[in-house]
């Protein structure tokens, strides 16, 4: 298996241009996944600002939605000493990066920029390795939104988001008589347990997935909460199309854009395919919180988080980290990708609908304690409990386990990869 992923990283690294093998003083080498159409035109946004200051962007774009490649190529990066300017990590990756002692330390620009002051905590919690700052936060992301072609909850009377499960299989019912898909999925691990995120805490409550998820409560994890929360997602299964194995989320986005499905739960990095398609909110299309999950954002953030470098590239290395925290990079970048801000104090003046609700959402969230971190999308347990829980819930939703059978399994998997 070793000699496997060190193969693969190789192959991967082989595939990075020539051309970003080396970094010049002034210039920037990023690897990073946004590969689809509206995270590159988020992506430019930044390439743009260092241009301006006279900083050569490198691209080292790696396709693979979590980054689980990007962090395999990065490791024959470091491996080999061919180490880049910065990478987008998320969450424990950026801890067990750090444990290495192959960051930089970001301490005179963060303080210099009063950072701390204006980046929520729960993010704090990841961007700093033993009090020292590591990573620049880019954006904060929620995973728990469902995203509505406009057109079609008018052809099928709806004239609202659901507010609980039932109303959210009604609406996925009406679709399906109708002949419209109603769920519009990819059936892949990340995305199937980025759902189940939220159909958790829907089925079972805020508390409930801080227990079971977080904490790691062995009595949650294995009760018949879950096992009520692991029915209902099997119950969404069956509102797929029969061609979702295998389908990246930027495709079933695209179903909801076209009219061909009714809806998509994911994350809002999926508003940024409907602003590159000219569309736009409440005309057409309607983002809502999962039902039974408003007040709660199940979060994750993009961070770049940067690499000790030589002296000869410091200097446009802590450039980029600031570039990233200027306010209005903040704005202009995040109105592109669909997120919000990683800043509190950004205003939401240049966002459209979706963007001003996600903005309030998570300072209301930051305020009442109900910001927390997705386990999906690697903030809730490292990379071995998250894969873990990818292997169970994808089973469930493909069918090849029972949902009485998940809590047990579920609880085993986890305590295997502690």
């Amino acid at each position: 298996m070793r000699n496997l992923i060190l193969t693969t990283a190789l192959s991967l690294l082989m595939a990075v241009p020539a051309a970003v093998a080396q970094d010049k003083v002034g210039e920037v080498r990023v690897v990073h996944w946004w590969t689809s159409g509206g995270e590159a035109a988020a992506l430019n946004v930044l390439k743009e600002n260092l241009a301006k200051q006279g900083i050569v962007w490198k691209d080292v774009p790696i396709a693979g939605g979590g980054g689980t490649q990007a962090m395999t190529a990065l490791r024959a990066m470091v491996t080999s000493g061919n180490v880049p300017t910065a990478v987008q990590m998320l969450g424990f990756d950026i801890q067990d990066w750090a444990e290495q002692g192959v960051v930089a330390n970001l301490d005179s620009v963060a303080e210099k920029e009063n950072w701390a002051k204006v980046i929520p905590d729960g993010l704090q919690k990841f961007a700093k390795y033993e009090g020292h700052w590591v990573a620049a936060p880019v954006n904060i992301h929620s995973v728990n939104w469902i995203w509505v072609n406009k057109a079609n909850m008018e052809k099928l009377g709806i004239k609202d988001g659901p507010k609980t499960m039932d109303e959210l299989f009604a609406d996925l019912d009406k679709a399906k008589q109708a002949g419209i898909t109603p769920l519009a999925q990819g059936g892949q691990p990340w995305q199937e347990a980025t759902l189940f995120d939220s159909v958790v805490i829907s089925t079972n409550g805020l508390d409930f997935y801080k227990k079971a998820f977080l904490d790691l409560d062995e009595e949650a994890l294995k009760s018949k909460e879950m096992e009520k929360a692991f029915q209902n997602l099997a119950k969404l299964a069956t509102y797929t199309d029969s061609a979702y194995s295998g389908r990246d989320w930027n495709l079933a986005t695209a179903m909801v854009i076209k009219g061909d499905a009714l809806l998509q739960v994911m994350g809002d990095w999926a508003k940024g395919e409907f602003r590159n398609a000219d569309k736009k909110p409440e005309v057409d299309f309607m983002c809502y919180r999962f039902p039974g999950t408003q007040g709660d954002v199940v979060f994750n953030s993009d961070m770049f988080v940067m690499f000790e470098v030589g002296e000869d590239r410091r200097e446009a290395q802590n450039m980029m980290a600031s570039a990233i925290e200027d306010p209005a990079f903040q704005s202009s970048f995040n109105v592109v990708k669909g997120s919000v801000p990683a800043r509190t104090d950004v205003p939401d003046t240049d966002f459209d609908a979706c963007g001003k609700k996600g903005m309030a959402d998570v300072k209301e969230a930051n305020e009442k304690g109900t910001l927390v971190g997705s386990l999906a999308q690697g903030y809730g347990q490292p990379a071995a409990i998250k894969n873990a829980y990818y292997d169970v819930v994808t089973k469930v939703f493909h069918g090849q386990m029972k949902p009485e059978d998940a809590p047990a399994a579920l609880a085993t998997a986890i305590n295997a990869a502690k």
